[in-house]
């Protein structure tokens, strides 16, 4: 796996700890209501503050996979899975939710997955 791979899964990895960090610890702050584009009242409803947390694991745990398969597994193979993952779920978003998604959500996983084929 190249520096350029490893750069960017990293660069990756911080962007699901990102989203991590809005969903799950900042779940009703104005800046998550930005970057989701919901009201901070809609946020603090419970049902919907447990859902962002919920969702918010799955992303922090995301991101410490990508970390595993750069460096302690070392494995391109296993970086290349998780990025063909990130960027299918990002293109349901884009279908589903707002088409901005899979370049927001996908972007620095696309790049990644065109760093590991030079």
């Amino acid at each position: 796996m190249n520096l350029i791979t490893k750069i960017l899964a990293v660069l990756v990895a911080a962007e699901f700890f990102f989203i991590f960090y809005l969903e799950t610890v900042a779940t009703a702050s104005e800046r998550t209501s930005k970057v989701f584009g919901m009201d901070v009242e809609e946020l603090k409803r419970s049902s919907v503050n447990t859902l962002f947390k919920n969702q918010g694991v799955y992303n922090g745990l995301l991101a410490v996979l990508i970390l595993l398969a750069v460096f302690a597994f070392a494995s391109k193979a296993a970086v290349i899975c998780l990025m063909v993952y990130i960027v299918a779920v990002a293109l349901y978003g884009s279908f589903t939710s707002n088409p901005k998604i899979i370049l927001m959500q996908g972007g620095l996983a696309i790049l990644t997955l065109i760093s590991c084929i030079f």
